[in-house]
């Protein structure tokens, strides 16, 4: 197996470069007996438009990770940009409108609020942000329900519709404030393969038609071989980043 050989990002005016992270380590109860030292000076960039799966074994240091690149939680040493922005030093405040402008999520948990209709999920990003939306807005959001296969479904309270609809739901509102990067934690671990395949199915829709990076945290090896490349992390380190088809085995 290759070992990955992580790049020094010295270039940070890359406009391609979405994502940079150098010498990166989280460690947990820092100097107390239960000090866990999760993250070992990871370093790599996502550019836009790349479809990165992030795979390892449980404990491997991959939702720790996700949470740093989210800027849902910090590192304990090195760097982590956002765009060319230096998130280091910067205060709570900063950090919540950086990610709210430029990352959308989907988790394995839809999260989704079952009171409001499809549309209303697919904007609370935009009404956190802005309160009412814009009449745009709220015809993109339309637009991409549609593009999910939800148009007919708007108006429908979230707890009635499936498990991959929901999931679907979640995927239009990582989207609708137009990001630069996604991130997926497990997005298909509750779905059986043929929602599984569906909803991954339009993750690489959207990655080519929005030229949005995605990093897709999953155990399921079919989905993983599908993205062009692959960081796999074991123990904090990772042992490899590189093109999937040359992975000869992911855990």
């Amino acid at each position: 197996m290759s070992k990955a050989q992580p790049q020094t990002l010295n270039d940070t005016a890359d406009s391609q470069v979405v994502l940079q992270l150098d010498k990166l380590n989280k460690i947990f109860n820092a100097e107390t007996p239960l000090q866990n030292h999760v993250l070992h000076d990871i370093s790599l960039q996502v550019r836009r438009g790349e479809l990165v799966a992030l795979v390892g074994t449980s404990g491997s240091g991959k939702s720790t990770l996700l949470n740093l690149m989210g800027l849902l939680d910090t590192a304990s040493s090195g760097e982590l940009r956002i765009q060319g922005h230096l998130t280091q030093g910067m205060t709570e405040q900063q950090r919540t409108q950086l990610r709210s402008e430029s990352i959308g999520f989907v988790f394995q948990f839809h999260h989704l609020i079952s009171a409001f209709s499809v549309l209303d999920n697919v904007l609370m990003p935009l009404m956190l942000r802005y309160g009412k939306p814009s009449a745009e807005q709220q015809q993109y959001a339309e637009y991409l329900l549609n593009q999910v296969g939800l148009a007919s479904f708007i108006h429908q309270p979230t707890n009635r519709i499936s498990g991959g609809q929901q999931q679907r739901v979640a995927i239009a509102r990582s989207l609708v404030t137009r990001p630069s990067l996604v991130l997926a934690d497990e997005p298909t671990g509750n779905l059986d393969t043929q929602a599984a395949d569906e909803v991954f199915s339009l993750f690489e829709r959207f990655n080519v038609e929005h030229q949005c990076a995605i990093v897709i945290v999953t155990h399921d090896p079919r989905l993983s071989e599908r993205c062009p490349r692959t960081i796999r992390l074991t123990d904090g380190h990772i042992v490899y980043d590189g093109a999937s088809v040359d992975l000869p085995s992911l855990y």
